[in-house]
């Protein structure tokens, strides 16, 4: 297998091995298989196209990307309404901002595997 010419980047996440590595296209397909649910991993068609996988997790992380941006935006006009007290909405308004700054780390990072993968011809 050629090395790919994908340099690593801050986004590369590290349970993925250096591209063009030894059994690097397995340790990211373990990898992008934790970001969609279970029932999506065993797919035939994401396992045989790991480029199809990395495409799906993107999606899936975009869309949670989504509903943390949401829950952020709304939580402290909703939550005084089910009774949630202002200190609990204060913190509840830091997980969701932390959430939507990890989930677009992870989004770069799948966007970073998904060009190797197609670099290395993974997508065939």
């Amino acid at each position: 297998m050629p090395l790919t010419t994908t340099r690593i980047s801050p986004d590369w996440p590290c349970q993925v091995k250096t591209p063009g590595s030894y059994d690097w296209e397995r340790s990211a397909v373990r990898w992008l298989r934790e970001l969609v649910p279970a029932r999506y991993a065993g797919y035939p068609a994401f396992i045989r196209h790991p480029v199809l996988l990395a495409r799906h997790a993107e999606l899936q992380v975009q869309q949670e990307i989504r509903v943390a941006r949401t829950a952020l935006q709304t939580a402290r006009a909703d939550l005084p309404r089910h009774g949630m007290p202002e200190s609990v909405i204060e913190h509840t308004i830091k997980l969701y901002a932390a959430e939507v700054l990890q989930l677009q780390h992870i989004a770069r990072s799948v966007r970073a595997v998904t060009r190797a993968l197609v670099e290395s011809g993974a997508g065939r």
